[in-house]
């Protein structure tokens, strides 16, 4: 399973993760296997000036998640994601990467099936 983290810092799973997920510096991909880490990879965001969230959606499908976990996000992106047929979980407590996967192993994180969390987009 590939999941993206946006990511304020390029310290594989330690990084502190991006309150935004279209802003965030940079994606830091978790690649898990029964439930454990086997690889990690950090990407830099290209970034989103002129294409809004869209080009945001765009930038983390190209990096072929199989899910997202986010600390916020808009309606309008949340549905891109959903009819994309991307699981996008939300997390808005884990300060990193590495809590917020031992949270999702746990499923204690909640799928947003397409809603937004926050009224900002």
């Amino acid at each position: 399973m590939r999941v993206v983290y946006p990511t304020d810092e390029n310290m594989g799973y330690l990084s502190r993760r991006g309150a935004h997920f279209g802003k965030a510096k940079f994606y830091t991909i978790i690649i898990l296997e029964d439930g454990k880490i086997v690889d990690v990879d950090v990407i830099e965001n290209p970034g989103h000036s002129s294409g809004a969230c869209a080009n945001a959606v765009s930038n983390i499908m190209a990096l072929n998640p199989d899910a997202l976990v986010v600390s916020g996000i808009g309606g309008s992106p949340a549905a891109k994601f959903a009819e994309a047929g991307l699981d996008v979980y939300y997390d808005p407590e884990s300060p990193t990467v590495e809590k917020s996967i031992e949270k999702l192993l746990k499923n204690e994180l909640k799928n947003i099936s397409g809603q937004g969390t926050c009224s900002a987009h």
